[in-house]
């Protein structure tokens, strides 16, 4: 009796778990099927373990129709070895989450078919935290004109206004003679310039595809989209053209030679990146910055205050930051040799290679040391001017940088040590004139302060 009731059993489970092992067998990952239907494993071990009944006992009816629907509930545990990411249905909870955090404007329209032909209203409402405010817009236009470039031309004018009011200080004059109205218009003509430069210089790169992909490139209102090109380029014309205007009121206390001079900057500020053949794509940048960052700004601030005077200490002044200057630009030009070598842009960087630009870079930068050195060390001039020489670590750090660099931000890392250097070796420099100049007078300064009976 009970292995007839277990063969019953195990015939009726087979049609259910042969196809599937069939399956199996094709299939690329293993599959088992066990049946986990604990009822039925109970029945099965109650029954082998009841005693036979007796013959004259009648045996209970099998309804068919309970025997389908006990194995058709009864459940069945299918384990895999590897299941398909495809298989395994997933819901995009983070993109709905995302949306509920945002809580889009949706506004609804109609979509009858209208004479007029226009633009459709976006269906999604820009969220109020992505509208830009005027902090904001304040800040994109500062990162624009690139205000930590402007010791470049800020730091010229204020070297040359202190060489001219150091040598009028005297013992009958302790304080010196310094017109400050035009130092002033000269500063600020100096920063528009600049300024306007800078935006002039994003339009072109942008219309020469200079700097599209360099993420250290200074500027890119234009190459992020956060500008229109045309407006970017009339608010650099109009603020050049108030740079041009006040520095040349300035000039004019200076004689027609610093008019000159302030001319040929705002030409230089204006073609160092406009037309098709710019002064920076002539190779011709490092020279533009040696005349603008240092010899005609120097002298020209020291004739302004002096009447038109000019003496040749101050072109010796002027070289150190024009050599610096210079380095600055062509590290610079370092830092962006794939862009203007993809755009074909010609810098002498791009022509004579990294090797020898290294070269050429640490040149620049010791001639500066080299001036102060011969201005400083000979018998009977200002040695306290030798105080620029604390700006040597300093020096060494972007030396070192930029013989073990090769990519563009370890050049733009040496670009920012050398900007360093340029403004610390020119405040060191008007201490030593200032230490020079106050030496003798410091004796007879109480009697000019404190009046003697």
């Amino acid at each position: 009796m009970e292995n007839t009731e277990k063969n019953t059993t195990n015939q009726d489970l087979a049609p259910e778990v042969e196809p599937r092992e069939e399956a199996s067998s094709q299939a690329a990952h293993s599959i088992q099927v066990v049946d986990a239907d604990p009822i039925q494993d109970e029945a099965v071990q109650v029954e082998d373990e009841q005693p036979e009944a007796a013959e004259d006992e009648p045996m209970p009816e099998v309804v068919p129709e309970a025997t389908n629907n006990k194995k058709k509930q009864s459940a069945q545990i299918v384990t895999a070895d590897k299941v398909q990411a495809e298989e395994v249905p997933t819901i995009p909870i983070g993109s709905l989450q995302t949306i509920s955090t945002l809580e889009p404007e949706v506004s609804v329209h109609s979509v009858a078919s209208m004479r007029a032909v226009g633009m459709p209203v976006p269906l999604v409402v820009q969220p109020s935290e992505y509208r830009r405010g005027i902090s904001e817009w304040l800040d994109i236009w500062r990162d624009g004109i690139r205000l930590h470039y402007l010791p470049l031309s800020l730091m010229p004018i204020i070297l040359g206004t202190a060489l001219a009011w150091t040598q009028s200080i005297t013992p009958e004059k302790p304080f010196g003679h310094i017109e400050i109205v035009h130092f002033v218009l000269a500063l600020i003509g100096a920063i528009f310039l600049q300024i306007g430069a800078n935006l002039i210089n994003d339009y072109y790169d942008h219309q020469h595809g200079i700097d599209a992909s360099n993420a250290l490139g200074p500027g890119g209102l234009i190459q992020q989209g956060l500008i229109k090109p045309t407006r970017v380029l009339t608010m650099g014309l109009i603020v050049l053209v108030i740079g041009a205007v006040v520095g040349l009121i300035a000039a004019l206390a200076g004689g027609p030679l610093t008019c000159l001079f302030g001319l040929v900057i705002i030409l230089c500020a204006y073609f160092f990146s406009a037309t098709k053949r710019s002064l920076s794509s002539l190779g011709l940048g490092e020279l533009v910055g040696f005349g603008t960052f240092g010899l005609l700004p120097v002298m020209g601030a020291y004739m302004i205050q002096t009447g038109g005077q000019l003496v040749a200490t101050t072109f010796y002044y002027s070289l150190t930051l024009g050599f610096l200057a210079a380095a600055i630009i062509y590290a610079n030009n370092m830092r962006d040799i794939e862009g203007d070598s993809h755009v074909g842009r010609k810098t002498i960087v791009t022509m004579i290679g990294l090797r020898w630009s290294r070269v050429a870079y640490i040149i620049l930068m010791l001639l500066a040391y080299l001036v102060v050195l011969a201005l400083g060390i000979p018998h009977g001039h200002n040695h306290f001017v030798l105080l620029a020489l604390w700006t040597l670590p300093t020096l060494a750090v972007a030396i070192s940088g930029v013989l073990r660099t090769e990519i563009s931000a370890g050049f733009h890392d040496v670009m920012r040590q050398s900007m360093k250097i340029f403004v610390n070796f020119t405040i060191l420099l008007i201490i030593g004139l200032v230490i020079a100049a106050y030496i003798p007078v410091l004796p007879k300064l109480p009697e000019h302060l404190i009046p003697l009976p």
